[in-house]
C-alpha cells in the first residue's frame, strides 16, 4: 500500500508562477518539500534563510510537518509596507475604495 501524500509547492513573482505538486512520506516538513521540488533551482532569488514560507497563507516553520493537501508556499520580502501607505494617503486627504483605488476626499 502507498503511504505518500499529496502535496504542492509555490512560488510567485510577479512575471511567473509555479505550483509544483509533489508526491512525499508522511512526516515531510516544509523545508524538505521546498528542497525535493527544485523550485530552487529553478529561482536562485529564492533563500530559505531571508525568505518566509506558509501553509495556505498561514506564516510557518521550514520544520512544520505537511499534511495530505497542503501547499506550502515561499512569500517574497512586500516592496512596500501597507501600513505606511495607508499613513501617506491619509496625510494627502485620500481615501481608498473598494478595489484599491484612490479617491479624493470630499471637502466638507
Amino acid at each position: 500500500m502507498n503511504q505518500e501524500i499529496t502535496v504542492e509547492v509555490a512560488y510567485a513573482r510577479p512575471d511567473r508562477q509555479l505550483i509544483l505538486p509533489l508526491r512525499v512520506a508522511p512526516g515531510t516538513t516544509v523545508g524538505q518539500a521546498i528542497e525535493m521540488s527544485g523550485l530552487l533551482e529553478k529561482f536562485p532569488e529564492v533563500d530559505l534563510a531571508r525568505n518566509k514560507v506558509g501553509i495556505f497563507g498561514r506564516l510557518v516553520a521550514l520544520d512544520t510537518v505537511l499534511r495530505d493537501k497542503d501547499r506550502a508556499e515561499i512569500y517574497r520580502p512586500l516592496i512596500a509596507d501597507p501600513k505606511e501607505v495607508r499613513r501617506q494617503r491619509a496625510e494627502q486627504g485620500k481615501v481608498m475604495k473598494k478595489g484599491g483605488g484612490d479617491v479624493q476626499a470630499a471637502a466638507d
